[in-house]
């Protein structure tokens, strides 16, 4: 019997619709930022799809610049920058999980469960963090630029980051 060491379709899917989320959410505001989100989702899907942790990680990072091009020429809001970066992050660590899967057991295992309950605590993780982003930029909104925004998006990414 021939094991099959890519990543599970599920996981490949999953990590493809956040960067595709991310996109949405910056094409909205910043045609720059959205265009860059664009090229970040077809390194996300194809990285994840081969297997790759390289153009996963491009892909990943590409996501994150467009977040803050979106940010820092456009201007945008709060909530297309916190779902960007939210994105940024969950397509990463949902791709890196989905790889790993892959590597240790193959496609061909059922790992659905797995990968739903991973994506489940993930997504709960950055739902905390971007509240609390959002909260901490809310109560401090009082004349600050949209850079100091783009920075505490940038520590919401990091715990997102370490937390994993």
């Amino acid at each position: 019997m021939t094991v099959t060491r890519k990543p599970p379709r599920l996981g490949v899917a999953m990590a493809g619709l956040a960067a595709a989320v991310g996109t949405a959410a910056l094409t909205l505001v910043s045609p720059t930022g959205g265009g860059l989100a664009a090229v970040a989702t077809v390194f996300v899907a194809v990285g994840s799809l081969a297997g790759s942790r390289r153009l996963l990680g491009i892909g990943s990072i590409t996501l994150c610049v467009g977040v803050l091009v979106a940010g820092g020429l456009a201007g945008a809001g709060a909530g297309p920058l916190l779902v960007g970066g939210i994105a940024a992050a969950l397509s990463w660590d949902l791709g890196e999980h989905a790889v790993g899967l892959g590597e240790q057991l193959g496609r061909g295992t059922d790992v659905t469960r797995n990968l739903v309950t991973h994506a489940a605590g993930s997504v709960s993780v950055g739902a905390v963090a971007g509240a609390v982003t959002f909260g901490v930029y809310s109560a401090a909104a009082g004349g600050q630029p949209v850079v100091a925004l783009v920075f505490l998006l940038v520590g919401a990414i990091a715990l997102v980051s370490a937390v994993r």
